[in-house]
């Protein structure tokens, strides 16, 4: 997207509207075109996983909503807030980076790889950013760590450093540290992909439990079986497109698309 961009219709957003718009979304790195127009509304509450080979452009998609990605052209909203930009007339400019971090406070993100602070214990991973990004006191910021880790199970593990903690336990603190944040929505970027088979379900059901309690949800993801339980929409996608979604039942069980139908038969 150029400094200057046409910006999308309406100033505002109701408790009605989808609390995450992807319209129109295209990136480019160099002449590689990853993403393709895509456009997708997740409505506040709703689970939506993502599906599709690597290089389809899930992951980039998914980094376009925080704009750790900065879309070549096209839009994202969150909470009825344009990511990235400010509107000024009909054009969109780019927010300086300490906006932008204000404005990522809305979206949790939790990634491949665990990213905590080797340095730091549990507890001074989780206080770090709502101190420093938010201007959170200490008590209440440790008041808030305490209740995300407890949140995920991991309340006993307050004063260790993460390389005493398996992977799934790391995993689960680096999930604590989105909620401390109390985003509006939480991007996973295939959380279970580096962790031993065996350390894969406890991660899920922190996930699972996230859903049920209502938590707005994007995430990239190979798990079906978590998808298939949980998710109130899956999207497919293929080469930098969304070529089919809808419920589990249809987009795992009874897909239209033909690279659905193949991807979904490779890993089932």
């Amino acid at each position: 997207m150029s400094t200057a961009t046409s910006a999308p219709g309406g100033t505002g957003a109701s408790t009605t509207d989808p609390i995450v718009r992807i319209i129109d979304l295209h990136k480019n790195f160099g002449p590689v075109e990853v993403l393709k127009g895509v456009d997708l509304e997740v409505r506040r509450g709703q689970v939506v996983v993502i599906l599709g080979r690597s290089g389809s452009g899930k992951s980039t998609m998914l980094r376009c909503v925080n704009h750790l990605e900065r879309p070549s052209s096209g839009t994202v909203i969150v909470d009825g807030e344009v990511i990235g930009y400010r509107i000024k007339g009909d054009k969109l400019h780019e927010l300086p980076p300490a906006a932008i971090a204000k404005q990522r406070t809305k979206t949790g993100m939790v990634f491949q790889s665990y990213n905590l602070f080797p340095h730091m214990t549990v507890m001074e991973n989780l206080i770090e950013a709502p101190r420093r990004v938010k201007g959170v006191d200490k008590a209440t910021a440790m008041e808030d760590a305490l209740q995300a880790l407890e949140e995920v199970g991991m309340a006993h593990k307050a004063d260790v450093y993460p390389s005493t903690l398996s992977g799934g336990q790391q995993q689960r603190v680096a999930i604590a540290r989105a909620l401390v944040m109390k985003p509006s929505v939480m991007l996973f970027d295939e959380p279970t992909s580096a962790l031993d088979p065996e350390l894969v379900g406890e991660v899920l059901n922190v996930m699972k439990r996230l859903a049920t309690s209502g938590m707005t949800m994007i995430v990239v993801t190979h798990e079906i079986g978590f998808a298939r339980s949980v998710a109130d929409e899956v999207v497919f996608m293929s080469e930098g497109r969304l070529v089919e979604n809808g419920p589990p039942s249809q987009v795992i069980d009874a897909p239209v698309h033909e690279s659905t139908r193949t991807f979904i038969d490779s890993i089932l």
